[in-house]
């Protein structure tokens, strides 16, 4: 047999097998990515519930048509609705939105792990000082303070990665919005004093999307 057959004769071999390991290859992934898909729908993941329980209010002031400076602290609740599932938050931020402008500085949230069916609860403080705004939107606040009321959305952007047993997913966008109406100003219901600042009961549920 020549040198020539020889070299063919191993190329075809190393090409065979290439070929099979790469077969190999895809169908094991194949199976993998089967065998999750299936724990994922015989688990079927839920969304985290998030409840915007108070909001304390320090400074909600206009100081022009166009300024407001804002101290507000939140008590946001999160419950874990899913039994099997643990979820990872990562890179959470919290600020407060009036009439679709926001107000605050986003506020960060260290990064935690929820266990199954477990609650966590965050007191973060929002700050904005003299962030300018569309001056319609500074009379319209202290319109809005004047007749006894203020309505805000206070959001919360970051990540999450869901856990089953010792799989870790991948990241997923979190987004969380608890419209609330802050009754600043309103005779009927003047809050709880605390300090400087007033307390105000909400106890509104927050719409979520990942």
């Amino acid at each position: 047999m020549s040198d020539d057959k020889v070299c063919s004769h191993h190329k075809n071999k190393r090409r065979k097998l290439l070929r099979r390991c790469c077969a190999g290859f895809l169908i094991l992934a194949f199976l993998v990515l089967l065998a999750v898909l299936i724990i994922w729908a015989i688990l079927q993941p839920k969304e985290p519930r998030f409840l915007l329980q108070d909001a304390t209010v320090f400074n909600l002031n206009v100081s022009a048509p166009n300024v407001i400076s804002t101290t507000i602290q939140l008590t946001i609740s999160s419950r874990n609705p899913n039994s099997r599932i643990g979820i990872y938050y990562e890179r959470l931020r919290v600020y407060a939105n009036y009439n679709n402008q926001q107000i605050t500085t986003p506020t960060g949230i260290p990064p935690v792990y929820q266990g199954h069916k477990d609650v966590n609860i965050w007191s973060p403080f929002i700050f904005g000082a003299n962030v300018p705004v569309a001056p319609y939107n500074g009379l319209l606040l202290g319109q809005d303070k004047s007749n006894g009321g203020v309505n805000f959305k206070f959001k919360i952007d970051g990540r999450v990665k869901w856990k089953v047993g010792a799989f870790v997913s991948g990241r997923y966008h979190l987004h969380v919005t608890c419209p609330a109406f802050v009754p600043i100003g309103n005779s009927k219901n003047t809050g709880i004093v605390v300090g400087n600042a007033i307390k105000y009961q909400i106890s509104r549920s927050c719409s979520v999307d990942v």
